[in-house]
């Protein structure tokens, strides 16, 4: 692993202060902005279905990408949606309208308020992940603040059945610091989202086995631990600015 040169300049930045994601960009030759994604290896532990691995992190330099916001509520809560800028907004109606197909899913988050979700729960089959919730700060009665949130770029990750997550952290067309601020905020909300139940307590110990970056259809490169947690506690000090 140390002998690969995207992971050895990746540990400089944080010993020498110079990152060169340039490894990773120049091997990104398709005339579109490919996606700048991170696979992250989780021990073997991590495979059993009773510890469960989801979150959400909200990248200081956003996705790349415009999200549609689909928020559930009536009245005053509907006008506040509207006004912070959710595309779509409805109430009983639109919950039955997505439940027989005449409105399609193709919004990417989705939002509810608590005297709604007695409607919403039928949609289960139909929104899957997107199900509003309230440890993602989806299922509320501040719709304006959730709306703009989601509107920011705010991406959510979970293991797979293999125990692995993937996710995607920005274009790489970013600058090298934006990419860099996103890997480290991901790490961070990675960190948080630590089952309990996992026996080992020190940061990354029984928790993370591999962490891989590439672009959509470039090679692979690994990152050291050592650097992953050097970005999270970076991350953490840029906050506490």
């Amino acid at each position: 692993m140390g002998s690969n040169p995207f992971s050895i300049c990746f540990d400089q930045y944080y010993l020498n202060g110079s990152l060169m994601l340039s490894f990773l960009q120049a091997n990104a030759k398709r005339n579109f902005d490919e996606t700048f994604e991170v696979h992250v290896k989780m021990t073997p532990d991590l495979r059993r279905t009773d510890l469960k691995l989801s979150g959400f992190v909200r990248l200081p330099h956003g996705f790349g990408k415009t999200y549609r916001v689909a928020v559930f509520a009536e009245g005053a809560a509907a006008e506040e949606a509207r006004d912070a800028g959710a595309d779509i907004v409805g109430g009983p109606e639109l919950v039955e309208n997505i439940r027989t197909g005449q409105v399609k899913v193709d919004f990417d988050k989705c939002i509810s308020t608590p005297s709604m979700m007695e409607h919403v729960k039928k949609l289960s089959r139909n929104l899957k992940q997107l199900m509003p919730d309230t440890k993602k700060g989806t299922l509320t009665n501040d719709i304006s603040r959730s709306v703009k949130e989601a509107k920011e770029q705010s991406v959510l990750f979970k293991k797979d059945k293999t125990a692995i997550v993937h996710v995607g952290l920005g274009k790489v067309s970013f600058s090298e610091d934006a990419l860099r601020e996103n890997v480290g905020a991901f790490v961070n909300a990675l960190l948080l989202a630590k089952p309990a139940g996992l026996k080992k307590s020190s940061k990354y110990a029984g928790y993370v086995d591999s962490f891989h970056v590439c672009s959509t259809m470039g090679p692979s490169f690994p990152i050291s631990v050592q650097s992953l947690s050097m970005a999270a506690d970076r991350y953490n000090r840029l906050q506490l600015r």
